[in-house]
């Protein structure tokens, strides 16, 4: 018997049964990826629960942590009086009073408030002109069988309730009426989405604004549906505000027309190639999509695969950990530029060399086209390590999706944008997005115009 033919063998059978493992492993988590894509109707729900769960709530003892309550309000409108009874409840002797105490309830008012304003019209003596007076609280001038409107903190109220809330028109009305007494129908509560949000528009024209002239910008994107059809919802957040766009493709023609292929400033992003057109940009790869990719392939890698991504993944964690140490002050800005450099060195001592993986080769390609881009969170100060925060300006667009899956017209797509891009920036703000149209509505735009 050839020696070296049974040593063949030996050596196709190992590799066999190694294949057959790999195979075995991706098949558990293909149908893993195929169960959690079908649970639809618990889109953020996790793994099975542990078997030995940690006690819900507070720890006891000095654990605890900071006690919090409610403090008294500052501003009383109401005063109500809790006499004693007049014998013991308990016993029927008589009670002698001891002292009075306070409790503080903060109630929402049920009631609405019904107005009418009486408007003046007249005539001009000069150019026979129909004039006719405003009240600052009216939100439109319209009369005769338009004369009867919400108010501007209702019309605030529906567009919240809408757009943030995720309710549909049929259940804002419902909400309205139940609640408010104040009738609404549901194509009421469409009418107002949409005046709002043309309301909004210059509102949103400075926002936009406001991003292109960004220091730093963070765009990402997820999918929408008009009318059925799909579509693509964009966000670009900056330190000051956000803007949305809905467009019928993923292109980076998007974020090209908003902030312009001229923008100097930092992007930080995925990795996806239309940024790369921004060749004036400094850029940010998110590293949390790249430790992402590291994480699947350890799952499926065999042998001395698991090699690369292991290391990758050691060294980006490694420069988190060095921005941490500097935002500490653990670390000068002389060490942090030399130990930036000692991982930079280190990066392209792994990359550089060819691999025989295919899986790992794609990603040795990946980090060599763009390994200026990895660690500029530690040459600029301000600058992210990951996407977080287009992710998180994104997550409110996926919730309403689920919800109630996209918009039905490209009319509701633009005041979706343009309602959601105010919001999201009065959020950033610190400022109340409901009191900040409630005054737009009045016709006050100027003086709250956002910051360019």
């Amino acid at each position: 018997m050839d020696q070296s033919a049974c040593s063949d063998c030996l050596a196709l059978k190992r590799r066999v049964a190694e294949l057959e493992a790999q195979v075995e492993r991706l098949t558990r988590l293909l149908e893993q990826q195929q169960r959690v894509g079908k649970r639809q109707a618990a889109p953020f729900a996790k793994r099975p629960p542990k078997a030995n769960p940690k006690k819900p709530g507070r720890k006891p003892g000095k654990d605890y942590g900071t006690k919090a309550h409610r403090p008294p309000p500052e501003r009383i409108d109401e005063v109500h009086e809790a006499p004693l009874p007049d014998a013991c409840p308990d016993c029927g002797g008589p009670i002698e009073p001891t002292h009075v105490d306070q409790q503080y309830q903060v109630e929402i008012p049920r009631q609405p408030i019904h107005r009418q304003f009486n408007i003046h019209v007249g005539c001009c003596m000069q150019c026979q002109r129909r004039v006719q007076g405003r009240h600052p609280l009216q939100t439109s001038d319209a009369l005769g069988a338009a004369a009867s409107q919400l108010g501007p903190d209702a019309q605030a109220t529906v567009v919240e309730l809408n757009k943030q809330a995720g309710l549909s028109h049929g259940k804002v009305s419902r909400v309205l009426g139940s609640l408010f007494g104040i009738s609404l129908t549901p194509s009421g509560s469409v009418h107002t989405i949409l005046r709002a949000a043309r309301r909004c528009e210059p509102v949103y024209a400075t926002t936009c604004q406001s991003v292109a002239r960004s220091a730093w910008i963070v765009p990402d994107e997820t999918g929408w549906h008009v009318g059925g059809w799909g579509a693509w919802l964009h966000a670009l957040v900056s330190a000051e505000a956000t803007a949305y766009v809905i467009d019928p493709t993923r292109s980076g023609a998007v974020a090209e027309r908003l902030v312009g292929t001229d923008y100097a400033g930092v992007m930080i992003h995925d990795g996806w190639s239309p940024y790369d057109n921004f060749v004036q940009a400094r850029h940010q790869q998110c590293l949390g999509h790249l430790l992402r990719r590291c994480h699947e392939m350890l799952q499926s890698a065999t042998g001395g695969a698991v090699r690369f991504p292991r290391r990758i993944k050691e060294l980006l964690q490694a420069a988190l950990d060095l921005r941490d140490r500097h935002a500490a002050g653990q670390i000068s800005a002389h060490g942090l530029a030399v130990a930036r450099g000692r991982l930079d060195n280190a990066l392209a001592e792994v990359i550089f060399p060819l691999k025989s993986n295919a899986a790992n080769e794609r990603l040795a390609q990946h980090l060599w086209n763009h390994r200026d881009q990895l660690l500029t969170f530690l040459r600029v100060p301000g600058v992210d390590a990951t996407t977080w925060r287009a992710e998180l300006a994104i997550r409110f667009g996926v919730i309403l999706r689920k919800v109630w899956g996209g918009n039905r017209t490209w009319v509701g797509a633009r005041a979706q944008v343009v309602l959601t891009s105010v919001w999201r920036t009065c959020w950033q703000q610190g400022r109340s997005a409901l009191d900040f149209l409630s005054q737009l509505l009045r016709g006050t735009p100027a003086a709250l115009a956002l910051p360019p």
